[in-house]
């Protein structure tokens, strides 16, 4: 019985040690109902308790309990600990609200309170004061539970946002939450606002304490500076920060900042305007900002200037543009030359009859000033430089180029000019904003093919350097210009055939051949039609060829390619606009062999390689990898001397832009405006008599390949006609 007694004395020192710590996590719980309950001390409580089997235990009798009693008032006399832990939990049970709900949820401190209640009813008179002790114990440990319940909801993670920006980002949480179009009219920047503030808990950016950040700063200069890139500062305004003294006007003010930068990156990536407002035979690759990419990109940038600034066209020719744009705004405070009136002044170049003529005159050296030569600065000679230059301004200006100093030329220089100059320089930068940012092809050293209309001029770059250039001939001004693209060159063929566009089909040919039935068999041109009533109008490989010997081939929807011709006077000419759209080549054996040599050099082409293949078959040379071709519309650019250089405007282009600019129509200019499509439809046409026909109704039921496919070839060829062998095509690298 002692031993067993024993054995009942040390369970019970476990039991009540056990109790007087689970009074104290129910009272930390009870004093701080805020904070999560402690699982893990809940879990420590029920293994610390042993749970002997019932059988293995006697019943308990009074003499075990007074006992126990006396051992556990003596253990805890030992542990003085435990004390104040009894006192302080006391109160608990009239701070704590009891939720019978939550009562049932707390199994795990079910057991330990039946065990104690087992002993309770047992107990004598001398021990009730140690359960007039446990037993707010019990109570606070029953509502303790409850108390612990809110804890269970997912507790928030602490803001990362520092507390004197935390009014601002609660502001801004409630904007952006609003998901308004006050400061974002676009989805996407939309979308991208929502993403990147939420991500730091709707923290300022461009602020911090009330404070501009170091990165503000640097978007606020270049915002301020965007007249240097030929952009308008009043199209992204600048919020003053320091009127900003609350929440609402901080948050605000973050937001129209960041507006701004959207509108500046987007401008000066793309362009104030869309090329197609412009005109309808402008095709450029689209090249758009992502507004979660200018967020990344600038916030987290050393020098978010310069970020900012990375948006703007990265071409030397842009760039060289800029330059001379300052310039020409810091001209006004230089002294301005004047040419003096005076007798005309005219260079004739020597002949087989005659000697060169080079007249004197004091006036030349202000006329060499003015117009930018350095070399000979104090030379008196009117002579073939001179001459030169007289003529490339008079055609910017323009006037007739003679080369002649004459008095309307004299009162032209005297003009001021400056404010035209600047325009134009600026349509031509907002121009370069549509071609895409790498011209060339990567793999075969950034490569590529570049022509200039109004100077007619053609040349191809590699690795930055020139490698070859030529003149051009371009489309006539109004419906037969050249269209600006960008588009890639797949192939050359030698000995092409001339398949006549529809245009000139049926707007010149057809009605020639109402007037002369022959016409077209005097001009070397054959005549097909077809069972629906078509027409097709060819002319084969040949020396007399429209095309002439070589054709360069980029599709397009245009239609548009660069040949050779065989009327070479006309690149004698100053102006040399008279095609139907196509570009003529002056040296296309010469271009073959530098695009050949870029795209397979070992290979090792010359011209008398390309030469040797004249003939009457044609033959496609296939690029293994296209060359990129650039049309582009340069009326002002500096030359390799670092002159500034200005050509005239021979399809309207720049007055066109200045004049959507100057109008300053806002974000509609950013709008894309549809145009009709170039048709090439073959209608139905009844000849006239006398006509020679190739085919004599012979060809296709339908209308057969269609101007594209005839034009730059198809997957699968047509069937050749009835008694009709097809042109014989050899294809090579």
């Amino acid at each position: 019985m002692r031993n067993c007694l024993n054995h009942r004395a040390g369970f019970d020192r476990v039991l009540m040690t056990v109790a007087a710590t689970f009074l104290t996590v129910s009272a930390s719980s009870a004093l701080a109902q805020d904070q999560a309950r402690s699982s893990a001390a809940e879990l420590a409580i029920e293994a610390a308790i042993p749970r002997p089997e019932p059988a293995n235990v006697p019943p308990p009798t009074a003499a075990d309990i007074r006992l126990d009693t006396t051992a556990t008032l003596q253990d805890s006399a030992k542990e003085p600990t435990k004390e104040p832990v009894k006192a302080d939990v006391a109160p608990a049970p009239d701070k704590v609200e009891t939720k019978p709900s939550d009562l049932a949820t707390t199994p795990a401190t079910a057991a330990p309170k039946s065990e104690t209640a087992k002993t309770e009813p047992a107990k004598t008179e001398p021990a009730k004061t140690e359960p007039a002790k446990t037993e707010p114990a019990k109570a606070d440990t029953a509502t303790a539970a409850p108390a612990a319940a809110p804890a269970v909801e997912p507790v928030k993670a602490a803001s990362n946002v520092p507390a004197a920006d935390q009014p601002v980002a609660d502001k801004l949480k409630d904007i952006i939450g609003a998901k308004t179009s006050r400061h974002f009219d676009r989805k996407n920047e939309r979308a991208a606002i929502e993403k990147f503030y939420g991500a730091r808990d709707f923290a300022p950016v461009w602020t911090q304490g009330g404070s501009l950040t170091a990165a503000a700063k640097g978007v606020i200069a270049r915002l301020k500076d965007a007249a240097s890139d030929g952009l308008s500062p009043a199209d992204y305004p600048v919020p003053d920060f320091a009127a900003a003294t609350t929440p609402d006007a901080l948050a605000d003010a973050e937001l129209k900042l960041t507006a701004s930068m959207f509108d500046y990156a987007r401008h000066a990536q793309s362009g104030r305007m869309h090329w197609s407002q412009v005109s309808g035979d402008i095709l450029y690759p689209e090249h758009p900002v992502d507004p979660n990419e200018v967020l990344a990109k600038v916030t987290t940038a050393a020098d978010t200037s310069a970020a900012l600034d990375s948006y703007n066209p990265p071409h030397k020719l842009y760039k060289e543009l800029k330059a001379k744009l300052a310039e020409l705004r810091g001209q006004g405070n230089g002294p301005v030359i004047e040419i003096a009136d005076g007798p005309a002044l005219k260079y004739t170049a020597a002949t087989k009859k005659q000697a060169e003529i080079v007249v004197e005159d004091p006036r030349v050296p202000q006329l060499r000033a003015k117009l930018g030569l350095a070399e000979n600065a104090s030379d008196t000679r009117y002579d073939a430089a001179v001459a030169d230059a007289v003529r490339k301004f008079q055609s910017s200006a323009e006037m007739k180029p003679t080369g002649i100093l004459d008095d309307k030329t004299v009162k032209a220089l005297n003009t001021p000019k400056r404010d035209r100059q600047i325009d134009v320089v600026l349509v031509n930068m907002e121009r370069w904003r549509w071609l895409p940012r790498d011209l060339g092809a990567p793999s075969l050293g950034d490569a590529y093919v570049i022509l200039n209309i109004p100077d007619y001029t053609l040349k191809v770059m590699q690795r930055g350097q020139q490698v070859w250039t030529t003149r051009v001939v371009t489309g006539k001004p109004g419906s037969h210009a050249t269209p600006l693209l960008t588009e890639t060159m797949k192939y050359i063929t030698v000995n092409p055939t001339w398949n006549v566009p529809p245009s000139i089909v049926y707007n010149e040919y057809l009605p020639a051949l109402q007037q002369d039935p022959t016409v077209l068999q005097r001009m070397g041109l054959k005549l097909e039609q077809n069972r629906d009533g078509s027409v097709h109008i060819s002319q084969p490989p040949g020396e007399a060829n429209a095309l002439g010997r070589i054709r360069f081939n980029f599709p397009n929807k245009f239609l548009v390619y660069q040949h050779d011709t065989p009327d070479k006077n006309l690149f004698a000419r100053e102006d040399r606009a008279f095609s139907h759209g196509c570009m003529r080549v002056q040296n296309p054996d010469q271009y073959a062999s530098v695009l050949l040599n870029i795209v397979m050099p070992n290979e090792k082409y010359t011209p008398e390689r390309v030469r040797s293949m004249y003939g009457k078959s044609e033959i496609d040379l296939k690029f293994p990898t296209p060359i990129p071709v650039n049309i582009t519309y340069q009326t002002a650019f500096v030359d390799d001397a670092g002159k500034l250089q200005f050509r005239k405007d021979v399809y309207g282009r720049d007055a066109t832009m200045i004049n959507i600019l100057k109008n300053n129509r806002g974000k509609d200019l950013e709008a894309v405006v549809a145009h009709s499509q170039p048709s090439y439809s073959r209608p139905a046409t009844t000849l006239p008599s006398g006509v020679a026909v190739a085919n004599n109704g012979g060809g296709f039921g339908s209308s057969g390949p269609n101007f594209f496919e005839r034009l730059f070839g198809a997957p699968t060829p047509p069937p050749a006609p009835v008694g009709r062998r097809p042109p014989q095509r050899v294809f090579t690298r």
